[in-house]
């Protein structure tokens, strides 16, 4: 599966509609249905990670050099369903925020019609998402309800350059994870060639929102500015902090009181959640939206 040859790390604002002109005609070249690419029938190894084993809350910990070989799979195959249940609650927000952007725009355009052709993309990648946590026999995760319920108001109230980088946010985030878990063939099957599929459609989506965000952040004021830095700064803080569920650590017969506290204080895993956070932070801070109170929110989950 061939990658994407957008160069997503450094756009530049272009005309709009050529923008989604090239991005449909890369969109026709490269698509998956993962229906047919992903083997939903066959078996799920024994032995291998749901996740590159890296990326668990808990490697580096005395608890993960505690645990079973078998505990180790476990916890990793439910905390990627964590997060790829955190990633269908926000690709749903997602979707909502694009359709409420084009609302009533001129759909003959190329630009209308590849925020519809992401929307679909979305779709099928958060059914993806569910049939791959359904396979390893792990719950629904979803956010608590104190987000659930934040991440109603955002869907509903978030425009601009706002709704788009907190599109990016875990566009970004998971990117970054993605490309360790499909090149790894400690990881399962199903994680790498879902992986794949979602590294590759994703790189439309993110030279997609950081265009926007570019653009709608042209010539706001001081005071605009620094309230969509708070904004961007508080989606990213409940984003990242809701990535793995607490009832992993029960799925996975451990002490899930010790387990958060030894996830908590996890120097290689903040280190981890900076790595992946890079990419982001460099764009927010080219962007201007990165700077003053928000700063502090990013390093409260390890994104500075």
């Amino acid at each position: 599966m061939a990658r994407s040859t957008l160069d997503i790390r450094n756009p530049k604002i272009t005309d709009r509609q050529d923008t989604g002109a090239r991005l449909l005609q890369s969109s026709a070249r490269m698509s998956y249905d993962p229906t047919v690419e992903v083997d939903w029938d066959a078996p799920v190894p024994d032995d291998l990670y749901g996740l590159t084993p890296e990326w668990s809350s808990l490697y580096g910990t005395p608890m993960w050099d505690e645990m079973t070989f078998e505990q180790q799979i476990t916890l990793t195959k439910h905390e990627v369903s964590s997060i790829m249940g955190t990633g269908i609650w926000f690709e749903m927000i997602l979707q909502q925020m694009v359709i409420r952007d084009m609302y009533a725009k001129d759909a003959s355009q190329a630009h209308f019609q590849f925020a519809l052709t992401e929307v679909a993309d979305e779709c099928r990648h958060s059914v993806m998402f569910a049939r791959t946590a359904e396979k390893f026999g792990c719950p629904s995760y979803v956010p608590r309800k104190s987000v659930v319920t934040l991440g109603r108001g955002f869907k509903a109230l978030a425009s601009g350059e706002v709704a788009y980088a907190g599109i990016l946010v875990a566009e970004e985030i998971l990117d970054v994870m993605q490309r360790d878990w499909m090149k790894d063939t400690r990881v399962q099957p199903i994680v790498r060639v879902t992986s794949k599929i979602h590294v590759v459609e994703e790189a439309r989506h993110m030279r997609f929102a950081r265009e926007e965000t570019l653009r709608r952040a042209q010539g706001m004021s001081k005071a605009h500015r620094a309230a969509s830095r708070a904004c961007i700064a508080i989606a990213s803080n409940l984003i990242v902090s809701s990535m793995i569920n607490p009832a992993v650590y029960a799925a996975a017969g451990l002490d899930t009181e010790r387990a958060l506290r030894e996830a908590k204080n996890n120097r290689f895993r903040a280190e981890k959640i900076r790595e992946s956070s890079q990419p982001l932070m460099r764009f927010l801070d080219d962007a201007d939206l990165l700077g003053g109170p928000s700063r502090h929110l990013y390093k409260r989950v390890n994104m500075l």
